[in-house]
């Protein structure tokens, strides 16, 4: 089996209920050009939750960065803000939002403490293997438009002039003019 190489995509961003849907379109057009449209909607309505719990919890500076990684096989995204406050799960009814919402949209999720705040992941397994992209392809030289090319003045073979000489071109008789 081949190895393949994961796909990453980073996006650091001011948290605001504004913001949510530019971040939604984002991260729906990286899945949809890694070829994962089934994971769309739970991805995106997951990391909604994620964002919309820093604009609710954070107090100060609301920067965040949202991260998707896809190895082949698992779709990983991530939050990470500078709250140091970890995040306390208030409730088990996805219906109220929050990280129960995550966990019923995710295959398993997460916190982690990091030196300047804190990262919610989740991840779901994608049930086919799929092929990863190693690099952006490169586009295909333009296809060349056929047109014959137009049909010259025929000159005699012992280079003198002689009397013009009907040409026949696709659709018409052009008389053409001797060249002297």
């Amino acid at each position: 089996m081949q190895a393949t190489a994961a796909c990453r995509y980073t996006l650091e961003v001011q948290a605001s209920i504004e913001r949510i849907p530019q971040i939604r379109r984002i991260l729906a057009a990286h899945l949809r050009y890694w070829s994962l449209e089934d994971h769309i909607t739970p991805v995106c309505r997951a990391v909604d939750e994620l964002v919309g719990n820093v604009v609710q919890h954070v107090k100060g500076d609301k920067t965040c960065v949202v991260e998707l990684r896809w190895t082949g096989r698992h779709l990983i995204a991530s939050v990470a803000d500078k709250d140091r406050r970890m995040p306390r799960v208030t409730s088990s009814s996805p219906s109220k939002g929050g990280l129960a919402t995550v966990a019923v949209l995710s295959d398993s999720w997460g916190t982690c403490g990091t030196a300047t705040g804190k990262v919610i992941w989740f991840s779901r397994r994608v049930k086919e293997v799929q092929r990863v992209l190693r690099a952006a392809p490169v586009p295909m030289p333009p296809a060349r438009e056929f047109r014959p090319l137009p049909v010259s003045l025929q000159l005699p073979e012992d280079g003198g002039s002689a009397a013009p000489k009907d040409v026949r071109e696709p659709d018409r008789v052009v008389a053409a003019a001797a060249v002297g």
